[in-house]
């Protein structure tokens, strides 16, 4: 019975949850009238929705981070300074590649060179950076996390950590190209976590398993007179071509 009632209450709230984007879609169109498409507010509505995740799971604290997901060549990304539990529909936000604002009178994140060289230079459809704390601790500790979890293969191979810069600056954006090479996913040196991927629920899915396992190394490390025992370069390459298969198929 209790089963039947959670069920229905987790039920209702994803019908709500639909209700509420189909909404914030609705606004968007309406307030912005023909300068927005109805994919460029669906896709608003979705980025608003994950980044009201980071601070709901713990990632981020007040309005650290930031997301961004690329529609055509327009990139929408979370404003600065906003908090998220604030943004309306109509304070959609999008650049071009090269950063020209395009949609919306908001201020764009100050991360935005780090986004805008991610979409530029991968395939990322989906940028996702947070300050989770177990991700920044280890970003304090070694170049690269070690290869603890054989989920390390979902992210391209150990994770690198990109050198400290000033935030918000091109030579951070610079240094997580550099780490990104081969990888969907880094830390950055005494500052967070950045991950991309061809949708915002992936994205936001490799920044969860990337603190996960960050957590899971801090933890096993810190067990005196042990050392975690890692995965092999070959052991990494056969999840990796495990995990490709993983989940159900279209």
């Amino acid at each position: 019975m209790a089963e039947q009632r959670r069920d229905e209450r987790d039920g209702r709230g994803a019908r709500e949850g639909a209700q509420g984007v189909r909404e914030d879609v609705g606004s968007v169109a309406e307030s912005r009238g023909s300068g927005v498409s109805e994919e460029e507010a669906r896709a608003w509505a979705a980025l608003v929705a994950t980044a009201r995740r980071t601070v709901s799971d713990g990632l981020v604290v007040g309005t650290s981070g930031n997301v961004s997901v690329r529609v055509g060549d327009t990139v929408l990304v979370t404003p600065s300074g906003v908090p998220y539990d604030r943004l309306a529909p109509d304070d959609i936000t999008g650049v071009a590649l090269d950063g020209r604002q395009v949609l919306g009178t908001l201020v764009p994140t100050s991360e935005l060179p780090m986004h805008l060289v991610v979409h530029r230079t991968t395939d990322a459809r989906a940028v996702v950076h947070t300050h989770a704390v177990h991700a920044t601790a280890v970003s304090t500790l070694v170049p690269v996390l070690p290869a603890i979890h054989y989920m390390t293969g979902a992210l391209g191979g150990p994770v690198r950590v990109a050198p400290y810069a000033p935030y918000g600056s091109e030579q951070l954006a610079e240094n997580v190209r550099l780490a990104l090479a081969d990888r969907t996913g880094c830390l950055l040196q005494n500052h967070g976590t950045l991950t991309y991927g061809a949708t915002l629920d992936q994205a936001y899915d490799r920044t969860a398993q990337l603190e996960w396992m960050c957590r899971l190394w801090l933890t096993a490390s810190s067990v005196p007179g042990l050392t975690p025992n890692l995965l092999s370069a070959e052991q990494l390459a056969e999840a990796a071509q495990r995990l490709r298969g993983y989940g159900q198929r279209d």
